[in-house]
């Protein structure tokens, strides 16, 4: 179809964008919604040569399709490596023949690692065509006041004075602070001497019953170990729940499975349980 082209999104092109991610999302999400989306995508510093909101598709300068990416640089073994969450995904109904225009160009980057957090049941066979693979398989809603408490452990939210030192990095620590702003709980617990980072999204579960969904852990051990402290932290704020990606029932804690709701990820490294720091549900709520 001559006049049709897939680029990356230009701030010229927002207004556009989020009348059309109006259109395409109206049962679930409403204007204000991608209104608050897209400017703390303006705000988010990218790695340099990468899009600042993602791509779009357009027809004869008319956007008709979106797809929404979050670049960031993430923690690794050896050296940062380069993440993207594949974000909030819409095509015109006239043009989604054209969708795969949309992911190729989503997609180019080898160096990066792609993740896929709440695709629709329909999209899961095409996101393994294009090379996805899951990390976790459900959720595991656990009640973490019920664990036992941890003598001499303290739980505290980061504060504008918290520095980094050699039990806290500064990437971690920057990473608290970027999530707090989002708008999530930024934890710090304190045993010994040794500070563990936690971030927390609050949202309602059934409608009335808050739980905390775990956005961020060095390790799934260090949630366990101090699930008690911080289960007690959440219960005194009314939060009696907290959901974590899981691939099954987690050991030393209370709590239920809930299998089929797959995230997936695509690229050289590996997503793990207990991170999807930088991602649309850390930062949209």
């Amino acid at each position: 179809m001559s006049g049709l082209r897939c680029r990356e999104i230009e701030a010229r092109d927002t207004t556009a964008i989020i009348k059309l991610l109006t259109t395409g999302f109206r049962a679930d999400r409403r204007r204000a919604y991608w209104e608050n989306a897209i400017r703390i995508l303006s705000e988010h510093p990218v790695p340099p040569g990468l899009p600042k909101y993602g791509y779009l598709l357009e027809n004869a300068g008319v956007p008709v399709g979106v797809l929404l990416s979050i670049f960031s640089m993430g923690p690794a073994d050896d050296a940062s490596a380069l993440r993207c969450n594949v974000s909030s995904w819409y095509v015109e109904p006239g043009f989604r023949s054209y969708a795969p225009l949309l992911a190729s160009r989503a997609l180019k980057h080898k160096d990066v690692t792609y993740s896929n957090l709440s695709p629709a049941p329909h999209t899961w066979s095409t996101l393994v065509a294009q090379g996805y693979k899951p990390f976790s398989s459900g959720l595991f809603v656990s009640l973490p006041w019920l664990s036992g408490s941890v003598a001499g452990s303290h739980v505290e939210a980061i504060a504008p004075g918290t520095s980094a030192d050699e039990t806290l990095s500064s990437f971690e620590l920057q990473l608290l602070r970027d999530h707090a702003q989002y708008g999530c709980l930024s934890l710090i617990c304190e045993l010994n001497g040794r500070r563990f980072p936690f971030v927390f999204r609050v949202g309602l579960k059934f409608g009335v019953i808050r739980r905390a969904n775990l956005i961020y852990c060095r390790d799934l051990n260090d949630f366990v170990q101090f699930a008690g402290p911080i289960g007690h932290y959440l219960a005194r704020r009314l939060i009696p729940l907290v959901v974590i990606d899981s691939n099954g029932p987690i050991p030393g804690l209370a709590g239920i499975f809930r299998d089929g709701r797959p995230k997936f990820y695509k690229g050289p490294d590996r997503m793990r349980l207990g991170d999807v720091t930088y991602s649309e549900l850390a930062m949209f709520g």
